[in-house]
């Protein structure tokens, strides 16, 4: 074999192995950055449901504090706003 077939069949060997490598490298970073995506989808379904869960809390909360007190509309009695709050007493 001559010299210039062995360098051209080291080259392409090399080239080869090269775009084996770089298919393979991209792939793996390609599933790195899905499986980062996946991560994040999960913390923010994770934040959705604790925010979901503290708001049916405060929801629960507000419907059994408003069976206990009762609570009156202040834009309802305009005249009063101008009396400080214990003035009726």
């Amino acid at each position: 074999m001559s010299r210039a077939a062995k360098f051209t069949l080291a080259a392409t060997g090399l080239g080869t192995a090269g775009i084996v490598w770089f298919v393979h490298w991209s792939q793996e970073a390609d599933r790195a950055a899905m499986h980062r995506g996946v991560e994040r989808d999960m913390e923010k379904q994770r934040i959705r449901q604790e925010r979901q869960a503290e708001f049916e809390l405060q929801k629960r909360l507000q419907e059994e504090y408003l069976k206990l007190q009762t609570v009156t509309s202040t834009t309802d009695n305009r005249s009063s706003a101008n009396q400080p709050p214990n003035a009726g007493t």
